[in-house]
């Protein structure tokens, strides 16, 4: 355990120096809008829904043209997009590429803008505010008492991301950081695997996202670090090549 915890060490230190790249993220694509502002939490917020199996430095520059365009900009505001016949909504989301998948994923946008209205009148932040910014409850609440109407939001690793990108980029604060588990996309258990922690049999599993989850939580316990610290770092190390940590 001492040698991964060495191992862990050293990687951080490396992301910690630019090493592993990561001066920009995809995420740092957006408009600088006040950390605290609804605008700000919802565009955090949709675009994530519809970030999988593509690249997200793509996903979140097409994001910010969309925002940008003031014929397309209305996507942001989930009241207008309920107002707002099908075909109108999809024009705007795959204008710029937003929406890859033209139906599938503007039935997802209209969902979650209809659960927004319909649950926190349209601001988001009442959803961490009526859970006491509590990751455990915000889960549960999302990914077991409400699942379907938070589409692919609700997922294990959007969901955990998510919440971490809205740390990151928002004023929000959890009432148990610790608890927030990595992402557990494809890099991540690619890197998780390249440091030994799971089989090769296990990384072909179809339970790889939780047993990445639960390993990492278990390798961290009683550690200074939380989970989702070793996220950033360990989609960079993959996602450039398995740099050897030094």
């Amino acid at each position: 355990m001492k040698n991964i915890i060495d191992k862990i060490d050293n990687l951080i230190d490396m992301y910690q120096k630019g090493e592993l790249g990561g001066e920009v993220m995809p995420e740092d694509s957006n408009p600088h809008l006040p950390k605290s502002s609804l605008e700000n939490y919802i565009y955090f917020t949709l675009p994530m829904a519809l970030n999988y199996q593509r690249n997200s430095y793509t996903l979140w520059e097409s994001a910010l043209k969309t925002y940008q365009d003031k014929e397309t900009a209305f996507v942001f505001d989930p009241q207008k997009v309920l107002e707002t016949n099908f075909d109108e909504l999809q024009k705007a989301l795959t204008k710029y590429k937003v929406a890859l998948q033209k139906q599938k994923q503007t039935e997802i946008w209209i969902t979650l803008c209809n659960t927004f209205v319909e649950l926190f009148q349209g601001d988001i932040r009442k959803l961490f505010d009526e859970m006491e910014n509590d990751v455990d409850k915000i889960r549960n609440f999302m990914q077991i008492q409400s699942k379907k109407k938070f589409p692919y939001l609700s997922g294990n690793k959007i969901c955990n991301y998510w919440l971490y990108v809205i740390y990151q980029y928002t004023d929000r604060n959890y009432t148990n950081m610790g608890h927030l588990t990595v992402a557990p996309d494809t890099h991540v258990c690619q890197a998780t695997y390249r440091l030994g922690l799971i089989t090769a049999e296990e990384l072909q599993s179809c339970k790889v996202q939780m047993i990445v989850m639960e390993k990492w939580k278990e390798v961290l316990k009683n550690t200074k670090y939380n989970p989702i610290d070793m996220h950033t770092p360990l989609w960079l190390w993959s996602r450039n090549g398995f740099k050897e940590i030094r």
